[in-house]
């Protein structure tokens, strides 16, 4: 599934048009489709009412409210611009309401909100869509905040209005839906923290747009499917070998349960065999946990030995640990992946990551992205999409920017997004289980971003699944989520054994 911005939206629309798709058929086919998906939210006895803007998103408001009337919905349409500002396709679908028998309802001041909110069960948002520039003006930022107090369900199409389509937008105002019906692909605010809270929950309906006309995008939502379609799988003859020598470069005396949980995660997820390369202090509290892990001096390190690496997870902050990971950087030549610690220690030699041939791969959070590159950590959260981007492209590496949605970046700018998981993986320990499996995949795959990207849903994937099953956002561990892999794997794949 394709993540678009406004412009990637206009282009799309722009190409099926010049397809030949008239654009009253596409508002059609969108208010239909919306109006088929929100019915799954209403009842037959609510009492709804759709307020309708101008634009292509008031457009589909008009066939939303024809639809759910002709299905048996008590509806009021209401109107909330003047006459002469329903033009084109939205004028079309204006006729055909009222030809069809129907009544619009105008808005005139803010009594009129108050009157319609008080007889309504259901709010259906139809008024802007993702023109949306600046702070909502009159009558919107009206009818917006009267709809976001009043005690009824608050349903949107498209995207609920105020809310911004695209990253870099901080301040706004809008319509806080409880669940909005997308139209033919999420746009960039779905993913970004401050502003995906306001659609609620969010599906998307198709519209017609035949894909062979759309412009192609850089940017797609990665999901369980796509896992399914390219897990790896397993041979009947395959051995130990087969399957990835991972090497483990973490953990610390004071730290010791970070390597222990990636080296598990990582076995978990199917590697053949995994080394951890730890203080020698730290053994004894790894290994009764980690029994079928190996342990090497990280002195003597042959790094050429190994299919994957995973280094910084618990190692520490100090000239020892910053040597270590430079030498993980200079010296191999198979994928490289570096979290945690590894990060804020790699900061002052990232230049060197531009010569690896191998693939490298840096797991930050925004507070260690932000670290990285010398941005705030609001800066990272308003554009997470184009920083991690121009950061991709301008060292070379596969960017896995975590968060409640997490991007993957290819050096080359492709991006993917992983919207798995819930609040139980905001808990220590969950970052050290995904640096695993994702060591897993990275020796199994032939694609390192799919290999990257399908690690990113297995961790919260499992994490959904837990919550699903008898754990509690509150209780769950990142150790619940190595075990609960298992499930997972079995689960997905009937072929991985």
């Amino acid at each position: 599934m394709d993540i678009v911005t406004a412009q990637e939206m206009y282009e799309r629309d722009q190409a099926a048009a010049e397809a030949g798709l008239a654009g009253p058929m596409l508002m059609e086919n969108a208010g239909r489709a919306a109006a088929c998906d929100l019915v799954r939210h209403i009842q037959k006895s609510d009492r709804i009412i759709v307020w309708i803007g101008a634009g292509s998103n008031g457009g589909d408001g008009f066939v939303i409210a024809r639809t759910l009337l002709n299905l048996g919905y008590t509806v009021e349409a209401v109107q909330v611009v003047p006459d002469d500002k329903i033009k084109g396709d939205a004028a079309v679908h204006k006729q055909i309401f009222q030809a069809s028998g129907h009544t619009v309802k105008k808005w005139t001041d803010v009594e009129d909100a108050e009157e319609y909110l008080r007889r309504a069960d259901v709010s259906i948002d139809a008024m802007l869509g993702i023109g949306v520039r600046g702070d909502l003006r009159e009558p919107y930022n009206q009818i917006v905040r009267y709809c976001n107090e009043a005690p009824l369900l608050r349903l949107a199409v498209d995207l609920p209005t105020g809310v911004p389509a695209d990253e870099g937008v901080e301040e706004f105002t809008a319509y806080k839906a409880d669940y909005t019906s997308v139209i033919e692909a999420p746009k960039l605010s779905a993913f970004l923290q401050h502003t995906q809270p306001w659609y609620g929950q969010w599906s998307v309906v198709e519209i017609g747009i035949p894909p062979k006309t759309a412009p192609s995008v850089n940017r797609r939502l990665w999901t369980v499917d796509d896992v399914k379609q390219t897990l790896p799988s397993r041979d009947d003859h395959s051995h130990k070998g087969s399957h990835g020598r991972g090497l483990v470069i973490g953990g610390s005396v004071l730290m010791p349960g970070s390597a222990a949980m990636t080296s598990r995660a990582a076995l978990r997820s199917g590697a053949g065999l995994v080394a951890i390369a730890t203080e020698e202090g730290a053994v004894p509290s790894i290994s009764p946990y980690i029994q079928e892990a190996t342990f090497v001096q990280r002195d003597t390190l042959d790094l050429s030995a190994y299919d994957g690496v995973a280094a910084g997870m618990g190692i520490g902050r100090g000239e020892a640990s910053q040597e270590l990971i430079r030498h993980a950087v200079t010296h191999t030549d198979v994928p490289l992946l570096i979290d945690a610690d590894g990060l804020y220690v790699l900061k002052d030699f990232l230049g060197e990551l531009e010569k690896r041939t191998a693939p490298t791969i840096l797991t930050p959070h925004p507070g260690e992205f932000a670290h990285l590159t010398g941005l705030s950590i609001k800066e990272v959260l308003l554009s997470p999409f184009s920083l991690a981007e121009a950061f991709a492209r301008r060292y070379g590496v596969y960017l896995v920017l975590k968060g409640p949605s997490t991007i993957i970046t290819a050096p080359d700018g492709e991006q993917r997004v992983d919207a798995t998981g819930n609040a139980g993986l905001a808990k220590g320990g969950s970052g050290d289980a995904l640096a695993g499996i994702l060591l897993s995949m990275l020796m199994q795959s032939t694609s390192t971003l799919d290999g990257l990207s399908s690690g990113c849903v297995l961790h919260g994937y499992t994490a959904d699944q837990l919550v699903q099953q008898g754990h509690s956002k509150v209780d769950l561990l990142a150790t619940d989520v190595i075990d609960g892999l298992s499930h997972t794997f079995r689960t997905l794949s009937s072929s991985i054994t």
